[in-house]
């Protein structure tokens, strides 16, 4: 069984657990030792003795096969952005070539930046475990259900089979994991949410969906059913620990004490509700009701990149200038949020460096001019770094960035395939 170690000058076991000059030392796909002193016998060591270790990101939410769509319809707000640009461009354009590609190109983008773990929500999602496990990245991936036909199901009375033959296509791979997708309260029947939720029930997956994005939505859901989109999940049971609710944007106090109490997690996407002027979340005020808040980048659509260092600290000074108060929202917070929080939301014993637990782990360059001179590591990670600063990654035990280096993308050929897929949307 193969054992490397990553070094560093700066361990970062959790947010609030941090030691100085050690060793992780990796064996097999989990963390065997953190060690002051190199284990003999151990010959390669990533890393060094200026640089920040700690556990991978984990993206709670986005939608990998978009970073095609990146650039494609800005500064507009999201139902026009759907409706008029999205929708029309995913109906004529997306396939699975289009999905493979693109999550391809944003498996490498997440790597290359940190990202050891993501959850996706699109159409063709077979195509994004191929990508997936080609690159070497955790994948929670949810086929779209929706009440009308989309690229991969053009019936939509078929959709929970669809989901469903998708779950028995990955339910025994280490690496990729299923999950169930309705795409939103607005998008869903109240049947259909019930099949889907029933659906992740049967399987004991998580139920991922977008819910109170925007005050528009709030409002269509009061006209249309009478109650908000939370308090009709509810009433629908759809809302318990299995349940990743992405947004969550609007939301009232009651609303927020529904969640904590029915143990969802929320994914919270700072930079995309931002471009598409959805709202602040009151992501204090979740954290405050004990509400497992994450982070997601959404899609790079309305991101516009999947950088998640810096939707963490988007996130950490959004909360501090909207409510005024420097002290909400802290470095540790802030990082518990991309890591360990984040692990839960997916049900996985990730997260944190501790002997027994998977092997995901990247450095940082301490060498880096934007992370000299280091008095508060965890500070430099939300506050001073960048997804450029990342040198190696490590995912499941295996090494998948090394110096900078992506050792599982053709990245020239990646490229140049990319670019025909742009041009050929671009004459459209």
């Amino acid at each position: 069984m193969k054992s490397f170690a990553v070094r560093g000058g700066f361990v970062v076991k959790g947010p609030r657990d941090v030691v100085r000059d050690q060793y992780v030392v990796v064996e097999g796909n989990t963390i065997r030792e953190i060690t002051p002193n190199l284990p003999e016998g151990i010959t390669e060591v990533l890393g060094g003795p200026a640089d920040i270790v700690m556990p991978g990101f984990v993206n709670t939410h986005t939608h990998a096969a978009m970073t095609l769509f990146r650039g494609y319809a800005d500064d507009l707000p999201l139902m026009t952005w759907l409706q008029d640009y999205i929708f029309p461009a995913e109906a004529r354009f997306v396939d699975r070539e289009f999905v493979y590609l693109g999550s391809l190109l944003a498996a490498w983008e997440m790597t290359r930046s940190g990202t050891t773990a993501f959850c996706d929500g699109y159409f063709f999602e077979d195509q994004v475990g191929r990508a997936a496990r080609e690159v070497g990245i955790r994948a929670w991936l949810g086929e779209g259900i929706l009440q009308f036909p989309s690229p991969s199901l053009q019936d939509p009375a078929r959709t929970i089979d669809h989901s469903r033959r998708f779950i028995g296509r990955w339910l025994d791979d280490p690496l990729v994991r299923p999950t169930v997708f309705p795409h939103a309260v607005y998008t869903c029947t109240p049947e259909l949410l019930k099949q889907a939720y029933a659906l992740a029930e049967e399987f004991d997956l998580v139920f991922q969906i977008h819910l109170s994005e925007t005050a528009s939505e709030v409002q269509q859901a009061r006209e249309q059913l009478g109650m908000t989109p939370v308090r009709f999940l509810d009433s629908l049971g759809c809302l318990s620990q299995r349940t990743l609710a992405a947004h969550c944007v609007h939301l009232d106090e009651e609303e927020i004490a529904l969640l904590a109490q029915r143990g969802v997690s929320v994914a919270h996407n700072a930079e995309s509700n931002m471009k598409l002027a959805s709202g602040i979340a009151p992501v204090p005020a979740m954290l405050a009701a004990g509400v497992n808040v994450t982070i997601g980048t959404d899609g790079c659509a309305s991101n516009n990149n999947l950088d998640m260092i810096g939707e963490l600290s988007t996130a950490a000074k959004l909360h501090k200038v909207s409510s005024m108060d420097p002290t909400v929202l802290d470095e540790c917070t802030a990082l518990a949020l991309g890591t360990e929080n984040a692990a839960k939301a997916l049900r996985f014993n990730g997260g944190r460096l501790e002997p027994g637990r998977p092997a995901d782990l990247i450095s940082l360059d301490g060498r880096a001019p934007n992370l000299v001179p280091m008095f508060n590591p965890v500070s430099h990670i939300v506050y001073a770094a960048n997804g450029s600063n990342v040198k190696d990654v490590v995912i499941d035990g295996k090494i998948v960035v090394k110096d900078f280096a992506s050792l599982t993308v053709d990245e020239e050929a990646l490229i140049r395939e990319c670019r025909a897929i742009c041009k050929r949307i671009g004459r459209g």
